[in-house]
């Protein structure tokens, strides 16, 4: 239908798929932890199906269960998005970079070569820390910030990237050859940044971005991360286990983002979605069965232990889960999952396969018109602008989305057909954001 809001769909890609014991799936493969033709088969399969983008978590430091629950996706996103740039198109590429671990230069560096590389297709993910002490322990030259400081410094991290970005004006690459002037130096800018956590002199040594800036996206649910996205996000991906506290969180951001100033369609909220598809419902019903099978229940219940900060092993597997002292709740995740394990009245057998499936996201195993009435409710209803499709296991499960579900939703006519340019803010309905130092100038 002509004019009829479209849903944003981007790809969560990892190696097995996001349940945490998929790499022991009969059809997963996990001895293609690094292989690149891996990752191509299923971008493809994704930009084929007119996903919006494919979206790479990250980490930057090993997890404690690793030996049991395999590595998600261990290679760094932009060397490996860098890579799938070459034989993709239009899908947008969304890389995780950590604001605490790196700096801005050469964050914008990075981020503005894939986005030349990708003919304007790279958007960053916007994260203060992972794992916080494991990482610390990996960059022990790094000076620390206060664990209360993370979002401060990443608004002047993200500012001063953008400074850098804009250093060279659009049409600073002036390339004539009979006058011999490769640039116009009137139009190349120094940064001169000085703040509380960065200096930067600038300019970045190559020139602007073909989207200005790659899209923003972050992921931050607690009260400073809102606020942050509210002031800096296009893209906010987010973790919402329910209609109820989707639509909370879609209404709280998009009034955050009004009350700075901007239009709330300036902001896509993109909750994440682990869908198990079936032909019928008892095909759909045997598959969650089979890849439930695959979880080992003490490792699961050391890990969310350890997740909340409280010891779950102490009380027995089938009973009930307990209410958890409030001095364990050190996490908006540990808050997500005891509301989860209540509300829901789950034992802590049954929490652990509800984590294990989606770590807290939205989880549904039905055919294809089941799961697009579920995608479809929430988008219309205001609790979604799309959805982060995080299959539980891979290949098959992003195969089964693609030849199933997607032609559900464009027969509905919520889902493109076609993208709607060459760059993901074209084909998110993004505007191209002004120079700085060129408005400054007029």
């Amino acid at each position: 239908m002509s004019g009829q809001r479209q849903m944003i769909l981007n790809f969560f890609l990892n190696n097995t798929g996001v349940h945490e014991h998929g790499w022991k799936h009969p059809k997963a493969q996990p001895e293609r932890l690094t292989d690149l033709s891996h990752y191509k088969r299923l971008v493809q399969v994704a930009e084929a199906a007119k996903f919006h983008a494919v979206f790479l978590a990250d980490n930057l430091s090993l997890g404690p269960f690793a030996s049991r629950q395999g590595l998600g996706l261990p290679l760094e996103p932009v060397t490996l998005l860098s890579a799938l740039a070459a034989v993709t198109e239009r899908i947008g590429l969304i890389a995780t970079v950590s604001a605490t671990y790196t700096e801005p230069y050469n964050t914008a560096r990075v981020f503005a070569s894939l986005d030349h590389l990708s003919g304007g297709r790279a958007a960053w993910n916007i994260v203060t820390s992972s794992q916080s002490l494991r990482s610390q322990l990996n960059f022990t030259a790094k000076e620390k910030i206060e664990p209360g400081k993370y979002y401060e410094a990443a608004d002047e991290f993200v500012k001063v990237t953008k400074k850098i970005w804009d250093s060279w004006e659009d049409d600073a690459l002036v390339l004539d050859k009979k006058q011999g002037i490769f640039a116009d130096e009137g139009k190349i800018h120094d940064v001169n940044h000085h703040g509380d956590y960065h200096f930067v002199q600038g300019p970045l040594n190559i020139p602007r971005p073909p989207q200005g800036y790659p899209v923003l996206v972050q992921a931050g649910a607690s009260e400073a991360g809102r606020e942050f996205a509210a002031r800096t996000a296009e893209v906010v991906y987010t973790m919402q286990p329910t209609w109820k506290y989707a639509q909370a969180f879609y209404a709280d951001l998009k009034a955050r983002a009004v009350k700075h100033g901007r239009h709330p369609d300036e902001l896509k909220i993109i909750p994440g979605f682990c869908p198990i598809v079936g032909e019928t419902e008892a095909e759909a019903k045997e598959k969650e069965a089979e890849i439930q099978s695959l979880v080992d229940i003490h490792v699961g219940v050391r890990r969310i232990s350890e997740m909340v900060g409280f010891d779950l092993s102490a009380y027995p597997v089938d009973g009930p889960v307990p209410s958890l002292d409030e001095r364990s709740l050190k996490t908006t995740w540990a808050k997500l999952v005891e509301n989860i394990a209540l509300e829901e009245k789950l034992t802590i057998r049954q929490l652990v396969h509800r984590v294990s499936g989606g770590n807290g996201h939205l989880t549904f195993a039905g055919t294809p018109t089941q799961i697009a009435d579920q995608l479809e409710h929430w988008f219309l209803q205001n609790a979604a602008d799309g959805f982060a499709i995080r299959p539980q296991h891979l290949p098959g499960g992003l195969e089964d989305f693609a030849r199933l579900v997607v032609p559900e939703l464009q027969r509905r006519g919520i889902f493109h057909k076609e993208y709607a340019g060459r760059t993901l803010r074209e084909n998110l309905g993004l505007k191209r954001p002004a120079n700085q130092f060129a408005a400054a100038r007029v």
